[in-house]
């Protein structure tokens, strides 16, 4: 669902800057939109996403109508390139949702994430 998306399939795409701590389960992740944020939750289409401390996870929270949808996302190799300056909320265009999902950063679009393979090192002397 989160590499699949594409135009219209959210209706708007918030991240949190920052650390959360990914522990929480929906109705936590929802109570701190609502509190913290103060966006509604319960909005439908809306996706929130969240990044814990380790860079390689995120977790999504998307209201249905019915319930709450909470996605998880762990990479085997890699990591998010996650803005971690502030604790602040942010709309995401579909450009850079796609380019976040992709391995980018959202900030300059042009950092990849840094995935390590067997023997790289060893050939290149990079990561």
């Amino acid at each position: 669902m989160f590499n699949d998306a594409s135009p219209g399939t959210f209706k708007k795409v918030y991240i949190a800057c920052g650390r959360t701590d990914l522990r929480y389960g929906a109705s936590g992740l929802a109570a701190l939109v609502k509190l913290k944020y103060r966006l509604d939750p319960y909005d439908k289409g809306t996706l929130f996403l969240f990044c814990g401390r380790r860079s390689d996870r995120i977790r999504g929270l998307l209201w249905e109508g019915d319930g709450f949808l909470l996605i998880s996302k762990a990479l085997c190799n890699g990591h998010f390139r996650w803005p971690r300056d502030s604790d602040e909320l942010r709309d995401l265009s579909y450009e850079q949702y796609r380019l976040l999902m992709s391995g980018f950063t959202i900030d300059r679009g042009i950092n990849p994430i840094g995935i390590r393979r067997k023997n790289s090192t060893a050939q290149t002397g990079n990561l």
